[in-house]
């Protein structure tokens, strides 16, 4: 099976919100890659199980590293560990919570979530990506975003604004490092559909709904696409195709060109039309 070239036997891989879900799929994948990994998580009995079960499935060198990454201290804490065998080849900001919040929540629910969901990537690109893309060897740097940065649903804001924040930065860091002479690291942006991850159990859904995604299919997409060089990794899922979320991303653009209402599509006196182009 062809990989991006970051995805090598030997080298290192790091991955924040290792201990479940998404970043626990894909250490196990790194994993059986050959890859050592840095599992990167909350102190607690996920982090050390999610240990043992990467280390179950490979010969390779797998270690938990309890990290808050809204921490920059901890974060170079980690890269400091890391590098001292050298740059690591992928680096993998995955850690996120969603946290309940609202536009109105306490300012302590708005800095959790800021704190973990875009300062915890801003942390993770300064503290790995400088040297990553001087050693001159492949690398990658993968992201996880949400579809709500984009089309910034109602209902959620503080997580809208720090995913629509890890859009941005993800983007800024793309374009430097294919600007920078002699870089052989390359930036993507993981794009969820519909995933059953914990943060869904902790809502009290206790089974995957059938238009759910797994983890694992999931990260199997997301190899797939970085093998192809894609920055933008746009998932979709068992109840949404690519051409839905271009439609309602299209939607969500337009509200700036067409000068609607902010988002008009949840605008009852743009019902009609946002269906209108749904359907075209």
């Amino acid at each position: 099976m062809s990989r991006h070239p970051a995805i090598r036997p030997g080298h290192s891989a790091v991955v924040t919100g290792a201990a479940s879900g998404i970043g626990l799929a894909a250490a196990k994948a790194f994993a059986g890659a050959g890859m050592n990994v840095w599992l990167a998580d909350l102190p607690g009995k996920a982090l050390d199980a999610a240990r043992a079960e990467v280390s179950g499935l490979a010969a390779v060198d797998v270690r938990a590293v309890p990290t808050d990454v809204s921490d920059r201290h901890a974060i170079e804490a980690l890269a400091a560990a890391v590098m001292r065998s050298g740059p690591p080849a992928l680096v993998m900001l995955n850690a996120g919570i969603e946290a309940g919040g609202k536009l109105f929540s306490d300012a302590e629910t708005w800095e959790r979530i800021i704190g973990t969901n875009l300062w915890g990537v801003v942390n993770g690109i300064r503290a790995f990506a400088p040297a990553m893309a001087e050693s001159g060897q492949p690398g990658a740097v993968i992201v996880t975003g949400s579809k709500q940065g984009i089309t910034t649903p109602p209902g959620n804001a503080p997580y809208n604004v720090s995913k629509a924040g890890v859009k941005a930065v993800t983007e800024a860091l793309a374009h430097e490092l294919r600007t920078r002479e002699g870089c052989r690291t390359s930036a993507h942006l993981l794009i969820p559909g519909f995933v059953y991850t914990g943060l869904a159990k902790a809502r009290g859904v206790a089974e995957k709904p059938a238009g759910a995604w797994t983890s694992e299919e999931t990260i199997a997409f997301m190899l797939e696409r970085m093998e192809a060089g894609d920055f933008y990794i746009l998932c979709p899922d068992n109840e949404t195709t690519r051409a839905q979320d271009e439609k309602r991303m299209e939607w969500a653009m337009g509200d700036i060109i067409a000068n609607r209402p902010a988002l008009s599509r949840w605008h009852p006196d743009y019902a009609e039309a946002f269906k209108r182009h749904q359907e075209g």
